[in-house]
């Protein structure tokens, strides 16, 4: 039975969430047609520019994406502390980036204030629109129909483009976390598109590995292209009172991910080392552990993953009776 997608999303649960969707119609509208024969790869990056604009009007921070011909994936964490932050002007001033706002809203932004017979319905719709600024369901909705529009008007035709509105799975700790991203940088790795992480075309960890290296080269000029936005950081290896972010070194994360779709794309022959990456040491998981269950993240888990006494209050919580994934949780929770 189908839960409701706001029973699925509880920022006061988790801020994390894994979301996902599929083209329609045929398999690759965002690559190569082998119906018509043309190429449609620039759609990618169509849609990763315009995660570049969603994530710099929501309060809502994107850890990992990948743009595959056929479907994408976005690892999200919602900031509920910048959002309830936000001042009514600047709740009105990131809502008018996206739609023509309201009349009393464009007003008050002009005027800088309004009549008392219209304060209550200005601060109903700043209310309104300050909670759709945290809302994932809303993110994706701007995403989405973009993307749809587009793409129908250059293929002059009518009906869905995608699947349905988008698939949704809580990241309700680090390990789950942790193992989503690997999973979501890793795609086109274990769909053969690519063959490192460097060549892996409209995902996070390329452009994290370009990061990361103009750091070390701060003599190169920046990167151009426009798709380049800020990701949430890696702040494993700083003091805790500097900004939020994915509580792993950036370092430890690359010597993992390395290892890990090495092993898996050479079925396990490329071993770059013996020894277990740091992450994995701190967290007791096995190599064996870890590499089945990052291969196999989608099929371990429906809507939920983190530890199992976690997933189970979180199912019970949103009204189901079903839980998903115990025999992986407990590999990747060992304790």
């Amino acid at each position: 039975m189908t839960i409701s997608r706001r029973k699925l999303i509880e920022p006061q649960i988790t801020p994390f969430y894994h979301v996902i969707n599929r083209c329609v119609r045929r398999a690759y509208l965002c690559g190569d047609d082998p119906y018509n024969g043309k190429n449609y790869q620039y759609r990618r990056g169509w849609i990763v520019n315009k995660i570049k604009q969603l994530a710099a009007v929501f309060c809502i921070d994107v850890c990992a994406y990948a743009v595959m011909s056929n479907h994408y994936h976005l690892v999200l964490k919602i900031d509920t502390e910048q959002q309830q932050k936000l001042t009514p002007e600047a709740v009105i001033s990131r809502w008018l980036q996206l739609f023509s706002g309201h009349p009393i809203a464009v007003d008050f932004l002009k005027e800088g204030q309004i009549g008392a017979d219209k304060q209550q319905a200005l601060s109903t719709l700043v209310a309104e629109w300050q909670q759709r600024l945290g809302s994932i369901s809303w993110f994706m909705r701007c995403l989405n129909e973009e993307i749809a529009r587009k793409s129908n008007k250059e293929d002059q035709c009518k009906g869905a483009f995608w699947e349905g509105r988008f698939k949704s799975q809580a990241l309700l700790d680090e390990q789950a976390l942790l193992s989503c991203i690997m999973y979501v940088d890793l795609n086109p790795i274990r769909a053969g598109v690519t063959p490192s992480l460097e060549q892996s075309d409209f995902t996070s960890i390329q452009q994290r590995i370009r990061e990361y290296n103009q750091t070390k080269t701060p003599s190169k000029p920046s990167l151009s292209n426009k798709s380049h936005f800020q990701l949430l950081p890696f702040v494993g290896a700083e003091h805790q009172a500097k900004k939020a972010g994915i509580n792993f070194a950036f370092a430890d994360y690359l010597e993992l991910i390395d290892w890990t779709g090495r092993c898996i794309r050479n079925d396990k022959k490329g071993f770059i080392a013996p020894n277990q990456p740091k992450i994995l040491q701190q967290m007791g998981i096995t190599p064996d552990a870890w590499l089945e269950h990052r291969e196999q993240f989608m099929e371990h888990y429906a809507n939920v993953s983190g530890r199992w006494s976690r997933m189970c209050a979180f199912k019970q919580h949103i009204g189901g009776h079903w839980c998903k994934g115990k025999s992986a949780s407990h590999q990747l929770h060992p304790n």
